[in-house]
């Protein structure tokens, strides 16, 4: 059976039958500076992503004549669905990510490419470039990389180096930083607490965002939140 061409006026009607007008406006508090948000909820879109991954989508994809947020959405989630050889994928991932232009976007692609657990080492060589990327969503993308599928023992040294190497200066990059060395510390309290206690080369934002991310996190037990609130207050 010949799969369906997708197009970008195909993919706008079938988006314009999913707008949740209310969910518009909700949604747009959550990202702001994004004015393109036609209010489709995740869960539709991951189901159209479905749907679409099975059509002739390639040509679609390449062409990027996003003119919605959820195309951009969709576009990442059919790459991350879509049934492709890894290599393949890895070369269309690097054609989107500069396409990536808000955190919600970033994350939701990122936690989606499930073939990142499947080809763990390919991955992580592909990504060693973007955690000192002068593009903020670049950085961003990088690290939640990391909090996504690389928070394992044998890669905690190396993503720490990494994470260190970010020094890119817009807010969403430094935040998901922060956001990783958390995560890396609910799973590695000890070795990431004597890390931090090191003198990370993190820039003073991303260190106090990383210690107060820590103090939020449920993982984290009570007597280990003290030290870092007593490191929070010293810093």
């Amino acid at each position: 059976m010949e799969k369906q061409k997708v197009t970008a006026e195909e993919v706008r009607r079938r988006l314009q039958e999913l707008q949740d007008t209310s969910y518009q406006e909700f949604h747009g508090k959550l990202v702001p500076g994004c004015d393109n948000i036609m209010g489709v909820r995740l869960p539709a879109l991951r189901t159209l992503a479905k749907s679409l991954a099975r059509q002739d989508w390639e040509e679609w994809f390449a062409k990027g004549e996003d003119l919605w947020y959820e195309e951009t959405m969709l576009r990442g989630l059919v790459l991350a669905y879509a049934k492709l050889e890894h290599p393949k994928r890895l070369e269309l991932i690097r054609t989107f990510v500069p396409d990536i232009r808000n955190w919600a976007v970033c994350d939701c692609f990122c936690n989606t490419l499930k073939d990142a657990e499947k080809y763990p080492e390919d991955y992580w060589n592909f990504l060693e470039p973007y955690f000192t990327s002068d593009e903020e969503y670049e950085a961003r993308f990088g690290a939640v990389m990391l909090l996504s599928h690389f928070v394992k023992v044998e890669y905690l040294g190396e993503a720490l180096k990494r994470l260190e190497s970010i020094h890119q200066e817009g807010y969403y990059a430094k935040m998901a930083a922060a956001w990783a060395v958390s995560v890396y510390f609910a799973a590695f309290p000890e070795e990431v607490l004597a890390w931090l206690k090191d003198s990370p080369k993190l820039d003073d934002f991303t260190y106090k965002k990383a210690l107060q991310k820590i103090l939020e996190s449920y993982r984290v037990d009570k007597d280990t939140k003290s030290i870092i609130r007593e490191m929070k207050q010293r810093g």
